[in-house]
């Protein structure tokens, strides 16, 4: 299982990236300021590392427990990506709608577009972290399959 200091690593690495290809995305696609998308993003980075450490945690714990392991099969990448991204959004609502004072159905569209593009960005950006910094379990149990 990952220690602290992988899991820092992998959720301020995380952030750090999306942000980068998030705000001027996000500007360009709602033709919103990069400053609101900014700050939304920068709010939702935040709110995201603290959800991203405490549910890896517990999704990690979990496969430890169910399956006596923390490899994951595509499957279980997939539904690892999209339970995380129902919980931001869930957090993240009211905060869009409240900060860019709009109602909450363009507030759930804009965020489920975010979700959408952090769906896609979570499965590439977990996959190429496990790549770049494998867990020895992992290859001792790839060996003995």
């Amino acid at each position: 299982m990952r220690k602290l200091g992988d899991r820092i690593r992998h959720a301020l690495s995380f952030e750090i990236i999306a942000l980068l290809i998030v705000i001027p995305l996000g500007a360009w696609v709602f033709d919103k300021p990069m400053s609101d998308i900014g700050v939304l993003g920068v709010v939702g980075a935040t709110m995201a590392t603290v959800w991203n450490y405490f549910y890896n945690w517990m999704f990690d714990h979990a496969m430890q427990r169910w399956r006596g392991t923390t490899l994951k099969t595509p499957l279980l990448r997939l539904l690892h990506a999209v339970l995380f991204e129902i919980g931001i959004l869930s957090l993240l609502l009211p905060f869009f709608a409240w900060y860019l004072q709009i109602g909450l159905w363009e507030a759930f569209l804009m965020d489920i577009s975010f979700s959408v593009f952090y769906l896609c960005y979570a499965l590439v950006f977990n996959w190429a972290y496990d790549q770049l910094f494998p867990l020895p379990e992992w290859q001792q149990e790839r060996t003995a399959s």
